[in-house]
């Protein structure tokens, strides 16, 4: 017997390959949760780097790495909320994006942090320096944004 013959018939078709991802991995599946995290920590640390770049010239260092982030954040935030840790509806959405920007926040500070200090010990750092140090520090900040999200933000009630 497969697995999908353990679902209902009456569940539409998306709804079912959902179920069977939930039944063979877990919705709290640490591995699960890793894979799709990952999965939007680069798209996202991408279009994060994009649009650092885009902005530098206009805005300068830290502005653009301050709009890069909250640019970012609400997307990333309703991507992990959704796949990551399988939470769907609008119900506790804002909380949600609220508690992100927190935890985002403090992605924003080591990577300026970090910015600062290539910025104070390289008298004119290169874009691949900068790209570097972002990478590093958005490594940590990932590291940690999975955990916090995982323990505090989408973690099931009851637990």
């Amino acid at each position: 017997m497969s697995l999908i013959a353990t679902v209902p018939e009456c569940v539409e078709p998306r709804r079912r390959s959902e179920a069977v991802l939930g039944h063979v991995a877990g919705t709290n599946s640490w591995h699960r949760q890793l894979v799709w995290f990952s999965a939007i920590g680069i798209v996202m640390t991408l279009a994060y780097l994009g649009l650092y770049q885009g902005l530098r010239a206009a805005l300068g260092v830290q502005l653009a790495n301050l709009a890069a982030w909250v640019l970012t954040s609400v997307v990333d935030t309703s991507a992990n909320r959704r796949f990551t840790f399988a939470v769907h509806g609008r119900t506790g959405a804002a909380r949600a994006q609220g508690e992100g920007m927190l935890v985002f926040a403090v992605g924003l500070v080591l990577t300026t942090a970090a910015l600062a200090i290539l910025d104070a010990t390289v008298a004119d750092p290169n874009v691949a320096a900068e790209a570097s140090v972002q990478l590093v520090a958005n490594g940590l900040a990932g590291l940690l944004r999975f955990l916090v999200l995982r323990e505090w933000v989408f973690r099931p009630s009851g637990h």
